[in-house]
């Protein structure tokens, strides 16, 4: 049988890709969606003038899309948590460009995922290969593929691309657990104990009582988003740095995506504290965002953990959501039962000097970090049995 050829398509919006073709190659994840990444788009949260231009790489056959990759060019490396800045450094003291650049992620967010969208290993590994050849025809420096799975790595290795390796830390739902009071009994006395504290302490302070409500859906109001926003905000204000995300883009993801969007907000005296915004796809939760608004009575101690992760766990639990996944780095997060779990990103580079250094750092790298992950896991917070 004939193989039909396979043609190459590059967009500037993923306005001009057919949603549900898109989607039939893109899974469940939420942030994956067509709709997730449009709102970005429309929202003015990723564009050129934002350092984010879109050029999603596309594979069709016979006149159907076979294969997707969602690609971007980057002017810098803001809201990509793999870090490269010290090899940017190091093309400029060298009196050459590192940007402009191409990645392949979710914008301003770490979740793994899928980020070669085909149905067959075939066209995912053309997928890396047509990327490497962009890069080479708009003589950009590098390609960057940042947290896809673990198959996916193993590709954009075979096809020529260094493997750098991370740590973040997830929550795995144990099937014996149907309840936060399940979950707490599987920890050691003492993680158990300091959860119980931090909970209480959160709640019950002496500047009054704090009220928590989770809105899922439809649940949510306008008003309940501009009030995220602006908690969202203060946390890059407060770390001298603006927003990547606006109000625009939450309010454009809630009306295309519901289902996908938690709030959790608290209040002290009838009015609203802090916020935190969670992604929820069909067997797993994704914390992504929190920041406060704080009263006249100030900081509350332990609301982060409480809106960022206890409630998140409450919700995962009472929805037999299988993984939360907290987010980037955060050691801290094993006393809350969050584990280890390695994590990858892939890149090429054009010029080979800096391509040999880079293979050589990352080697030291990858040893440091497996040597962190084994010390990691001897120290979870579970119950020895």
């Amino acid at each position: 049988m004939t193989r039909l050829a396979t043609e190459l398509r590059v967009f500037d919006q993923i306005a001009d890709i057919q949603p549900d073709a898109w989607n039939r190659l893109a899974g469940t994840h939420p942030a994956l969606q067509h709709a997730f990444l449009q709102a970005l788009e429309q929202s003015g949260s990723v564009d050129v003038q934002a350092g984010w231009q879109p050029c999603h790489l596309t594979l069709w056959r016979d006149g159907q899309l076979v294969g997707a990759m969602p690609l971007y060019r980057k002017s810098h490396s803001w809201g990509e948590y793999v870090f490269d800045w010290a090899w940017a450094r190091a093309y400029e003291q060298h009196g050459l460009d590192y940007y402009p650049k191409l990645i392949s992620a979710v914008p301003f967010s770490p979740l793994p995922g899928a980020r070669l969208l085909a149905e067959n290993d075939e066209d995912r590994r053309a997928l890396i290969e047509a990327a490497i050849g962009v890069t080479r025809e708009l003589g950009d420096s590098s390609l960057h593929i940042l947290f896809p799975t673990p198959t996916e790595a193993q590709f954009a290795g075979e096809c020529g691309m260094q493997l750098r390796e991370q740590i973040q830390f997830h929550w795995q739902r144990d099937p014996a657990w149907h309840s936060f009071d399940d979950f707490l009994a599987s920890l050691n006395h003492d993680k158990r104990k300091k959860i119980k504290q931090e909970r209480r302490k959160a709640l019950h302070g002496p500047d009054g009582e704090i009220d928590v409500v989770r809105k899922h859906g439809t649940a949510i109001t306008a008003r309940d988003w501009a009030f995220f926003e602006r908690c969202y905000a203060n946390t890059y204000l407060e770390h001298n740095s603006q927003p990547y995300l606006n109000l625009a883009f939450f309010k454009q993801l809630h009306a295309a995506m519901p289902d996908a969007c938690l709030l959790i907000i608290a209040s002290r005296n009838g009015q609203p504290l802090a916020a935190a915004f969670d992604l929820v796809g069909p067997d797993a939760l994704y914390g992504r965002y929190w920041g406060a608004q704080w009263d006249d009575a100030g900081f509350a101690p332990g609301l982060h953990f409480e809106l960022c992760y206890y409630q998140g766990l409450e919700f995962a639990l009472e929805h037999g959501l299988d993984t939360f996944e907290g987010g980037a780095q955060g050691e801290h997060k094993m006393a809350r039962g969050f584990m280890p779990v390695t994590t990858w990103s892939a890149h090429w580079l054009a010029d080979p000097r800096f391509a040999n250094a880079v293979g050589r750092f990352l080697a030291n790298e990858r040893q440091a970090v497996d040597e962190w992950a084994e010390a990691l896991a001897a120290q979870h917070p579970f119950r020895r049995t």
